[in-house]
């Protein structure tokens, strides 16, 4: 039996005790698979798991606090989970997790770079899954594509490809990426010194549409109808389109995630504009996870910067 259809029986077999099933479905083109609310079986014949399951369906758990609901789970996704239950976002016993070994997701972007000269990613006629490659119909032919050619950044460095602390889990554990420093692009990144990270920021900034879509799409920010960003009472932050008050307002998102980001990557990749703001998240998750060993969705208890300790053990402020 495949990985979907035993996905498909873990899903049949929990409907009855929940009010829904969030999974993945056909999306509006063959390269986009879209979020799917499954609530019998007419829905779960349109299930579908695999390299086309990038969405992150933790996001919608927060809205759905007080019902029984139960989600299909990648390994970042299981972390957000978990992460949304530490801090009591959700109620874990509430959510029914259903996990499975996440071979890697595509990325769209990197598709439409190597269909250059041959389409847009919007005429691929459909993509079939073959092992370790796709093939993608275009209108000049079919064309195959190894999938770890157009697999998501996140996915070379990912060390939890299994959903932990699953409910239920389907499939043949895979083992992590053997990577000696997940964070290395980080520490390369801000080695350019100040004022190169300061243009660069700039000219990112310069782009941004304040459309919050990097907000709305992270399973973590959890206040976006009380968001910093439309307040007016207090009125922290201008609605210009200047670049320091886009800058403001990303550098906050990444402060307020600060130990609680899972690296899914939902933010960047929801950008219309391709801006990485990735990097924000994952410079604070480093620093967190170097001075508080909490790794996000994977460790227990409150995140370090939810919690207030006159002297943190790893920061010695009396010797300085």
């Amino acid at each position: 039996m495949s990985i979907q259809d035993e996905l498909k029986s873990a899903i049949k077999a929990a409907l009855p005790d929940l009010s829904c099933v969030i999974g993945w479905g056909a999306g509006p083109e063959p390269l986009r698979a879209a979020p799917l609310f499954i609530r019998g079986e007419a829905d779960l014949q349109n299930f579908s798991a695999g390299f086309l399951s990038v969405n992150n369906p933790a996001l919608y758990l927060p809205a759905l606090k007080g019902s029984k609901v139960g989600v299909v789970a990648k390994g970042c996704d299981a972390r957000s989970v978990g992460q949304l239950a530490t801090e009591t976002l959700i109620i874990r016993e509430e959510v029914h997790v259903i996990g499975y070994p996440c071979e890697g997701v595509i990325d769209v972007d990197k598709v439409a770079a190597a269909l250059a000269g041959v389409c847009e990613p919007g005429e691929v006629g459909a993509l079939r899954e073959d092992g370790d490659n796709v093939a993608l119909d275009t209108p000049k032919g079919e064309v195959r594509l190894a999938k770890k050619d157009i697999a998501a950044d996140k996915c070379g460095r990912c060390i939890f490809p299994n959903a932990e602390n699953a409910d239920v889990f389907v499939g043949i554990r895979r083992a992590p990426t053997v990577v000696e420093d997940a964070y290395a692009d980080i520490a390369a990144f801000e080695a350019r010194g100040t004022e190169e990270l300061k243009a660069f920021w700039e000219k990112e900034m310069s782009r941004c549409i304040r459309c919050y879509a990097c907000r709305n799409a992270c399973p973590l920010c959890v206040c976006r109808d009380h968001c910093i960003a439309a307040s007016r009472e207090p009125h922290w932050i201008g609605q210009t389109d200047d670049v320091p008050d886009k800058l403001f307002f990303q550098v906050i998102h990444a402060v307020h995630l600060s130990g609680r980001c899972t690296g899914c990557g939902e933010c960047e990749r929801a950008c219309p504009l391709g801006i990485p703001v990735l990097k924000l998240k994952r410079a604070l998750s480093r620093r967190v996870e170097n001075l508080f060993g909490y790794k996000a969705g994977i460790a227990t208890g409150t995140p370090p910067l939810l919690t207030f300790n006159i002297e943190e053990s790893t920061i010695k402020e009396r010797d300085w």
